[in-house]
């Protein structure tokens, strides 16, 4: 199944937290539960009744550095050419909350138990305004057969229900059964969608979805992309190269950008060279200004996770773990509140 983006609505969800958000976690988890409706959802129609926008064109986006294509789904469905850069105007009150979190395809840690259900549950109540998410499952027929409660949608779908009206999926590991990939969730429009392939080998299957999005009081699109960096140091050295290769190439210098996902990187040596090629900050580091740990959720010891944000001020930043979220996947989930420069 082709990488798909949903319907927007007609009016966007403000940038200012909801006010309930200052209720203390199971007070709001227990309102999103009675509010089918919230993000100005019509209640009257759910989101598997909607219309589903199909693609004008499909776009397969060779992997950089001349390496042998793989399957991998580009979502691309803006026909024209890149726009270009146009003046930011002065927007101090564009406030944005992002977070990264590797689902690990709806299973807790050493795949004990399903947790997809919880999962959405948790997601609405850290209500983020643009997700990234890793391994997500697209499709997995034997999952589907084996529990009851297997949602019927691919995961995406699943977790953006009725608040991230907007999704983005890339495929990036296909295999009999099914596939996984990454995926982007948003409450503002995807206006243009790509997803690339970065694998080093074909034994590791990697992709790199890059969403712009429109955000509103914003002159220039906001550039987001989602990454699951290689597990050995030699792929993730390819595919940060493709990272600062594709945004020297699309994304205007002053253009906002996120770039966030698994980095895979405890050595902390992507970071470096983001930052020294591309002006990224790490949002989320330590009192030594270190990246956060965020793996194993129970106990996080490696850094793995990571935000990197270019035209905004970090306001501040939280390590979701603990007994409530480590029992839903291997890894903790990184959340950002940033302010647009």
């Amino acid at each position: 199944m082709p990488g798909r983006i949903g319907l927007s609505p007609e009016t966007p969800s403000p940038y200012l937290p909801d006010p309930d958000q200052r209720l203390p976690g199971f007070a709001r988890a227990a309102l999103l539960k009675n509010m089918k409706n919230c993000r100005g959802c019509n209640p009257g129609n759910p989101r598997k009744d909607r219309p589903k926008k199909d693609f004008f064109q499909l776009r397969v986006t060779g992997p950089p550095l001349g390496r042998a294509g793989g399957c991998y789904d580009g979502c691309d469905f803006h026909s024209s050419s890149r726009r270009a850069s146009t003046s930011r105007r002065t927007e101090s009150n564009v406030n944005l909350h992002v977070s990264t979190y590797n689902i690990h395809k709806g299973f807790s840690q050493f795949n004990r138990r399903m947790m997809i259900h919880e999962l959405r549950d948790h997601l609405q109540v850290l209500g983020a305004d643009i997700i990234f998410l890793q391994e997500v499952q697209g499709l997995h027929s034997r999952h589907a057969a084996r529990f009851e409660d297997w949602p019927d949608e691919p995961q995406y779908e699943f977790l953006a229900d009725q608040v991230w009206p907007e999704f983005a999926y890339g495929r990036n590991a296909v295999y009999d059964h099914g596939h996984h990939g990454n995926a982007i969730l948003s409450r503002y429009p995807i206006v243009r969608a790509e997803n690339q392939d970065v694998s080093h080998h074909s034994l590791e299957r990697r992709g790199m979805l890059h969403c712009e999005i429109e955000l509103p009081e914003m002159a220039q699109r906001l550039h987001c992309i989602c990454v699951h960096l290689a597990l050995h140091e030699r792929g993730r050295r390819h595919q940060v190269g493709a990272i600062i290769e594709r945004l020297n190439r699309e994304v205007p210098d002053d253009a906002p950008v996120v770039v966030a996902g698994d980095f895979n990187d405890w050595r902390n040596r992507a970071g470096k060279r983001l930052e020294e090629d591309l002006g990224l900050e790490e949002a989320c580091r330590d009192h030594r200004g270190k990246p956060v740990r965020t793996f194993p959720s129970a106990f996080p010891m490696l850094r793995l996770d990571r935000i990197y944000v270019r035209g905004f001020r970090v306001a501040h930043t939280h390590v979701h773990h603990g007994p409530m979220w480590r029992r839903l996947s291997d890894h903790a989930a990184l959340s950002a509140h940033l302010q647009l420069e």
